[in-house]
């Protein structure tokens, strides 16, 4: 019988630290099977800073750094230029890219950085014990927002933060794409999200990102069941999904 799925060649056999119903397995897997598909085990090169996403580096069998927290894009500048013929992953949570590591973030965008940011949105700290993160929806609850995230005065907390759509507006991007974990149709379209945005890399084009609408059932105070519904249903309709930014040629978008 002919064997058409098996565990990828790069991602290690080990129990998850990930709580149940997380979605960074389910975007390692994916990640894994890219690299593999796209023969490049040896030239890969992750970072994963402070936040869940530390863990990345004990699943991954491809080169990793650990950069401080919310330098990750200054970590990943570096390695690809001067190792610009790997592949460079910048794998960041939502604290890590949008709070603490906002200037790192924007400015390698507009530079036009050639590596590519996986950005885990969960809409909370999630390491930490979920206080409010940047991308905390209107009135969701947080260990620093117990009645929910309120922009108005006086209590002040500002309103969630599309990133893809703020770095849309810099010419350094190329390409932007925002998928999710909540169904087995998104999750494929996710693999062709991040699959274009590694082959622009590889092809010499700008800053790319793909952002992970993700849910974390521990943090929320729900089951995973009840977190992919609060993905699908509150998540989605506020960061719509799909292609935000798209310049790249029509026949590079199509190899994937």
């Amino acid at each position: 019988m002919k064997k058409t799925y098996e565990h990828p060649k790069s991602l290690n056999k080990l129990q998850t630290k990930y709580c149940a119903g997380c979605g960074h397995g389910v975007v390692h897997r994916i990640i894994a099977e890219l690299v593999d598909e796209l023969g490049l085990q040896e030239k890969t090169i992750i970072t994963n800073p402070v936040g869940c996403a530390i863990w990345a580096d004990l699943y991954f069998d491809f080169d990793s750094v650990q950069p401080a927290h919310g330098r990750t894009p200054a970590a990943a500048t570096a390695i690809k230029r001067v190792l610009d013929d790997h592949l460079v992953i910048c794998y960041q949570g939502d604290g890590d890219l949008a709070a603490i590591g906002t200037a790192e973030t924007v400015h390698a965008a507009n530079r036009g950085e050639h590596f590519t940011t996986i950005f885990i949105n969960n809409a909370i700290y999630g390491m930490t014990g979920g206080q409010m993160a940047p991308t905390t929806l209107v009135n969701q609850k947080a260990t620093t927002a117990p009645l929910g995230r309120d922009p108005s005065f006086p209590a002040g907390m500002g309103y969630p933060i599309k990133v893809l759509e703020m770095l849309s507006t810099l010419e350094g991007t190329m390409y932007l794409a925002r998928g999710a974990t909540d169904t087995a149709s998104h999750i494929r379209l996710l693999k062709k999200y991040i699959r274009t945005a590694f082959l622009a890399q590889l092809a010499g084009y700008g800053s790319t990102m793909v952002e992970v609408l993700s849910p974390c059932p521990t943090n929320w105070g729900v089951t995973p069941v009840k977190a992919t519904q609060i993905v699908a249903e509150q998540m989605i309709p506020f960061y719509s999904l799909g292609e935000i930014k798209n310049t790249l040629p029509k026949a590079l978008t199509q190899q994937s």
